[in-house]
């Protein structure tokens, strides 16, 4: 019998990778604030719940994807939180986070966790909305070899990368690199379609040529098109990569160094905030980069 999954979060890709696994079989409870936000999972199968708490009792497995790190310790240590009942009282001995949060905080709840009877993953994701509706995330995972292997079933279900990075904070920390690997990859992009259109070129026909050479990327690939096409719908906000890349940037000063494309992504996507763009796409980048690159307008 498979176990029975307790998921929180439903937002642009959440909802997807909990649909998954409903149709793999895996039964399923979700936490939302309202219950409204959950109808699309309850209307396929899914019982909804008011509290992490409540959901915990009854799960042998909690899974998390939500926006920021506060969010993240509300969930496990709130007063209602899944680490809150005695584990009598508590089903779950399995809880794995899939948000993008601070390597700090994942050691912390990896700790708390074994306190009370629970082992802790902490598993972000890449691979955005597509991968998410597709079940083609990569997911770096940190924690206990035993833990890992115990949650791989359901890991499997939703991506297909999965790959144990370390100890507890390692699935963070693998995060961080790919997304300051990401934040410089997309000031080239949109600078290379700036340049594309400046010169007299097809865009869409110059991505025909340079996605299948050495300058092909994911980026390239999946967000480039939906530029060409004005289309600047969040397959992941800008708010949310902005606090990514914040997360590092603090790692970077904790551990001596500095990484000047990182920073310089975190200025460009700051203008693209102060423009109204926190719940963009992050291909609003573009929008930023145009701007800038008009020289009559110094």
């Amino acid at each position: 019998m498979k176990a029975s999954v307790g998921w929180i979060g439903t937002g642009v890709m959440g909802k997807s990778m909990a649909f998954h696994l409903l149709k793999a079989g895996y039964p399923m409870g979700v936490f939302t604030r309202t219950e409204n936000r959950a109808k699309e999972l309850i209307d396929s199968g899914a019982r909804w719940y008011d509290s992490p708490r409540d959901l915990a009792a009854e799960h042998d497995v909690v899974i998390s994807i939500v926006g920021y790190p506060h969010d993240v310790e509300q969930i496990y240590t709130g007063d209602r939180g899944v680490l809150s009942d005695t584990k009598e009282y508590r089903k779950c001995r399995l809880v794995i986070d899939m948000t993008t949060s601070q390597p700090s905080l994942a050691r912390s709840l990896h700790d708390k966790g074994r306190e009370a009877g629970v082992s802790f993953l902490d598993a972000p994701v890449s691979g955005g909305d597509v991968g998410a509706r597709n079940g083609t995330l990569s997911i770096m995972v940190g924690g206990d070899e035993d833990a890992f292997q115990e949650a791989l079933p359901i890991l499997e279900v939703l991506g297909g990368e999965i790959h144990l990075q370390g100890g507890p904070g390692a699935g963070q920390h693998t995060k961080m690199v790919n997304q300051t690997i990401i934040a410089s990859t997309m000031i080239g992009m949109c600078e290379g379609l700036v340049y594309a259109r400046k010169s007299g070129l097809d865009p869409a026909r110059v991505l025909q040529s340079v996605s299948g050479g050495a300058a092909g990327s994911w980026s390239l690939t999946n967000l480039a098109p939906r530029i060409l096409r004005e289309d600047f719908d969040p397959g992941f906000f800008v708010e949310h990569f902005v606090k990514d890349m914040e997360i590092a940037l603090s790692e970077c000063e904790s551990m001596g160094i500095r990484l000047p494309g990182l920073q310089l992504a975190r200025e460009l996507y700051g203008e693209v905030m102060k423009s109204g763009g926190a719940k963009l796409g992050t291909q609003a980048l573009y929008s930023a980069v145009d701007r800038l690159s008009d020289r009559s307008a110094e």
